[in-house]
């Protein structure tokens, strides 16, 4: 049997979206030179011949993923490339082929896509430049959806919410949080952190909000541990016994600085973090995290764009995934 994408996938422990970007030279997937050069080895051992069908049409159609953060950026928020890797997982199976695009910069894709997967947040000049390439446009993690626009979002309210209900029930009510602001990168918009926002409102539905425990960041693990530090310095005694952080790289920066202070997670001090990414298995202790569908996201929003381009009536839709808790040693379980 003759060997495939998939087979090769398998033993190089990648993506076959990966390696099929890779086996044809596409100088724009960010892997490693031994990804690359491992992926073209194990495809020569399996003696891995190209199919001589011909292509259905549709594996023509060429979308753009633009993303509003840089590739070295990307490189340090695994939540948007998970994302990415979901989108060109579908878009695989759906034939379509990807052009990545980072920090907006996209006149090098004018007439040559058919439609445009936004990731990222957009000021409304970044939205219409976009819209003006191509009226096949969907957003991923921003709600563009009161704009006209098909967007994938994230169920930020209930994840926040089943996580103070969780320290709720272990009799935990001061509850602190680190959260982020950004702005889009023409910086004409500032973007709210969703999170505070749900934070604010459950809390003060149950009476326990306390405006002294809120610290603001902006999601890198360096602001993490600033915050969580200034914490420490200002509350003292009266840290909060728990903390809601909005990200994992931010949350990490707050364990270093807890374990700086000598103060033991999570005997004194729980933490719960939020998208899951695999960054909180490799912090000391584990971090309990709020897990995003990530990769479904992607794939949604491939599925959008593809009805968009073949459906004469579709409708614009604005789809919310669910989020769940991913318990570690960051947080007492008992």
């Amino acid at each position: 049997m003759a060997a495939t994408l998939k087979d090769i996938a398998q033993k190089a422990g990648v993506s076959t979206a990966t390696v099929s970007r890779v086996l044809n030279h596409d100088t724009t997937l960010s892997v490693t030179k031994n990804t690359r050069d491992s992926i073209f080895m194990i495809a020569k051992e399996l003696n891995y011949k190209r199919s001589s069908k011909k292509t259905n049409p549709s594996f023509q159609k060429r979308i753009a993923l633009v993303q509003w953060y840089s590739e070295e950026k990307e490189q340090d928020d695994l939540y948007y490339m998970m994302i990415r890797e979901g989108i060109e997982q579908r878009s695989q199976t759906q034939q379509f082929d990807v052009l990545r695009v980072f920090h907006n910069n996209i006149d090098n894709i004018r007439n040559y896509i058919n439609g445009i997967i936004a990731v990222g947040k957009f000021s409304d000049d970044q939205v219409q430049v976009l819209a003006n390439m191509t009226n096949k446009l969907v957003f991923i993690d921003d709600d563009q959806f009161y704009n006209g626009y098909d967007c994938v979002v994230t169920d930020f309210k209930m994840g926040v919410k089943r996580v103070i209900n969780f320290f709720m029930e272990q009799n935990i009510p001061d509850i602190g949080l680190i959260y982020g602001v950004e702005e889009t990168t023409d910086g004409k918009r500032i973007v709210e952190d969703p999170r505070k926002v749900a934070f604010e409102d459950t809390m003060r539905q149950k009476n326990i909000y306390n405006p002294e425990f809120v610290f603001k960041g902006d999601f890198s693990k360096e602001s993490g541990y600033t915050q969580m530090k200034h914490a420490i310095e200002e509350l003292g005694s009266n840290l909060p016994h728990a903390f809601f952080i909005s990200s994992d790289p931010m949350a990490s920066g707050a364990l270093q600085a807890l374990q700086e202070a000598n103060i033991k997670i999570p005997e004194r001090v729980s933490i719960f973090s939020f998208n899951n990414t695999s960054l909180t298995d490799f912090v000391n202790p584990e971090l309990s995290s709020v897990s995003v569908a990530t990769h479904s996201m992607g794939g949604t929003a491939v599925d959008l764009l593809k009805d968009k381009l073949e459906n004469t009536e579709h409708t614009a839709a604005r789809i919310e995934l669910d989020t769940k808790l991913v318990f570690r040693k960051s947080t007492n379980q008992e």
